[in-house]
């Protein structure tokens, strides 16, 4: 069977590593790199031993999928470029500027019957992975990322940046849909909102917490979810997971177990879902609809924060 080829359009810091990941994979050929900086370009292909070019079109005949890691604004244009010519993507978080450009993408995908995935990475993250098959109904969860300020994702703002992962996360934890949001936020450093908090009502009675920040002294990525008797606690950037729970007895004690997954590289088992998707033709984990049902919801809460809606606002 022929080797699938594959592309990828913007190799500056996070493009170079789905670069390198197609590039150590047997299953598949790294047809070419495309960057808008040649130099750039350039670099990354000669140390992947395959081509440079500047433009995406270039690529259009050369591949059947492409990761596409280029900023937010050019998600849709580039994306429909490929998909309009029978090209799997790979498109990082998050999906688009607007729902509008979202469902074009979606049914776009559909019609052509093509693979169309969304770079929501931690769903494959090993502490991800631990907690949700061990859930039965989740009453509140809590997540917090936060990172120092870097230069890197400047052009949207920390809900879209950072937290939209987490909102991916807990709606795929909650099984169900947000009914009611409250948020608040600040800018401290760019002209966005730097740092943010929200509370989300789901419709089954399930709550949750998540907060974001990019001007954080420290890194961190943590969720919480209480279910029923236990609690488990997720570290990302650790992939250990914990289970917490009563101990048996008359004494009021906890008794907390590792349940941690082996270690992964989390960005390598998404794209290995994506070739997998590709090659049987199946639905990808993270989907079109995912990624817009997380862009919904961010821009609700980003609405919030720049109107400065104090109270809970209904989600449509």
């Amino acid at each position: 069977m022929n080797k699938l080829r594959v592309g990828v359009i913007g190799v500056g810091y996070l493009g170079q590593f789905h670069a390198e990941k197609y590039a150590s994979l047997p299953q598949v050929t790294l047809a070419g790199v495309v960057d808008a900086d040649p130099a750039r370009a350039a670099l990354i292909a000669q140390k992947l031993n395959t081509q440079s070019f500047t433009e995406p079109a270039d690529l259009i005949g050369r591949i059947d999928m492409v990761s596409i890691v280029v900023p937010t604004i050019f998600h849709h244009r580039v994306a429909k470029q490929f998909l309009e010519q029978g090209v799997n993507v790979l498109l990082e978080k998050p999906i688009t500027v607007t729902l509008e450009q979202a469902d074009d993408l979606i049914n776009l995908a559909s019609a052509k019957g093509l693979v169309l995935q969304i770079g929501h990475i931690e769903r494959f993250s090993p502490a991800f992975r631990a907690v949700k098959p061990l859930l039965k109904m989740p009453r509140y969860i809590t997540a917090e990322r936060a990172a120092p300020f870097t230069m890197r994702c400047t052009d949207v703002n920390v809900v879209l940046d950072l937290m939209i992962h987490d909102l991916d996360l807990v709606m795929v934890l909650a099984d169900a849909e947000a009914r009611q949001v409250s948020a608040a936020g600040a800018s401290v450093i760019t002209k966005e909102i730097d740092t943010a908090s929200a509370r989300i009502l789901f419709t089954n009675g399930c709550i949750a917490d998540v907060v974001a920040s990019r001007v954080s002294e420290e890194k961190k990525r943590l969720l919480r979810v209480f279910d029923d008797t236990s609690f488990y606690t997720a570290d990302f950037q650790a992939q250990k997971t914990f289970r917490s729970c009563r101990k048996s007895g008359a004494a009021l004690e906890l008794a907390t177990e590792d349940i941690s997954l082996e270690r992964s590289d989390t960005l390598l088992d998404e794209i290995k879902a994506f070739i997998s998707s590709v090659e049987q033709k199946t639905l990808p984990l993270v989907s079109g609809i995912d990624g817009k049902r997380a862009l919904a919801l961010a821009q609700i809460i980003t609405r919030s924060i720049e109107q400065g809606i104090s109270g809970f606002v209904t989600v449509q």
